[in-house]
């Protein structure tokens, strides 16, 4: 194991996925298993996401989940990869978190994105419209405000139970993300794996730009992506092959579908612009073998200087996706 890899976290996100034969609300009790599995295996946080109205995601309501997922663990840090702010009002997304973090003091992570819904359809249902993740810096220092008690726009309200708490804040970006996160004093967490160059950029205008704050010192960067481990390197690409089919009959059909097997997936008849966007979907992950995947990790570790690795990989086949982490916590040393 090399000393970077040994001194960098590892991190889980589950999208909560749904799967061809397996509800939504198994979807979310698949997530609470993974995540007892996460702990098991020694990864530093757990994370869940948001998404509204995807038929292929059963995570609609972040803060819910990580209360059962936090009630179903008892060590490893639980929070939101991420709530998006534009979504919600400042206010009651600091209760939300001031709520979990007393019932599960030490353990929760508030991460924060600037996302609106994906159609004009579930913004109008969501009460937003696209111009609304504008203002996410500004919705941000609101959030911050209300848990410090520094908020003055509206006196004499307070959001209990949450001000006073520490509830880590990080921001989840692609872009000027990375920027606001820097001038707001805050963690990053930023992806993905495969568009390496810009990722590296991101980091390092991150970096440079870092205004020490009272929630962080010093800039601390956790990269995001899809990492496949198996005992050989087609059993590890074919981890990889529901998601990547997934990205390619949205980008074709408009709609976001449940996982499928992989093996039903390579006996399609694709036409050449679902092909194109599929083997494009299979590039640039780091997937492979434990030698193959520990070198392509030491590699972005040096490329990018992460402070820690959020993995978001998403398959069909559970058994082989807890196999692949189990892979994983044994590159890094975990446990």
């Amino acid at each position: 194991m090399s000393s970077s890899i040994a001194s960098t976290r590892f991190s889980f996100l589950d999208r909560s996925r749904t799967r061809e034969g397996h509800d939504g609300p198994q979807a979310l009790r698949d997530t609470v298993a993974l995540a007892r599995t996460a702990e098991a295996l020694g990864y530093h946080r757990f994370w869940v996401s948001e998404h509204h109205s995807v038929p292929g995601v059963a995570g609609s309501a972040p803060t819910v989940l990580a209360a059962a997922v936090a009630a179903a663990t008892s060590t490893i840090r639980v929070g939101t990869g991420g709530v998006m702010l534009p979504n919600h009002q400042p206010f009651v997304v600091a209760e939300q978190f001031g709520v979990l973090a007393s019932l599960f003091p030490g353990r929760i992570d508030m991460g924060l994105g600037r996302s609106v819904g994906f159609t004009d359809g579930i913004r109008r249902a969501l009460g937003r419209d696209k111009e609304d993740a504008g203002a996410f810096a500004a919705q941000l220092a609101e959030l911050l405000g209300w848990l410090d008690g520094t908020q003055q726009a509206h006196p004499q309200v307070h959001a209990r139970p949450a001000e006073g708490l520490r509830i880590p804040p990080y921001v989840l970006a692609t872009g000027e993300g990375a920027d606001i996160a820097a001038a707001a004093g805050l963690p990053l967490v930023i992806g993905d794996l495969r568009g390496r160059d810009k990722l590296i950029r991101a980091v390092e205008r991150y970096r440079g730009g870092f205004r020490p704050s009272a929630w962080s010192p010093e800039p601390y960067a956790i990269v995001a992506g899809t990492v496949a481990v198996a005992g050989t390197e087609e059993e590890a690409r074919r981890l990889l092959v529901p998601e990547a089919w997934a990205m390619a009959y949205s980008r074709t059909r408009g709609s976001f579908p449940p996982l499928a097997p992989a093996e039903r997936i390579e006996a399609l008849a694709m036409t050449e612009k679902e092909r194109g966007l599929f083997e494009s979907n299979m590039r640039g992950h780091l997937a492979g073998t434990e030698d193959t995947v520990a070198a392509g990790m030491e590699l972005v570790l040096k490329e990018t200087g992460a402070d820690e690795v959020l993995v978001t990989t998403s398959t069909y086949d559970r058994e082989a996706l807890v196999d692949s982490m189990r892979r994983l916590a044994g590159i890094a040393g975990l446990g």
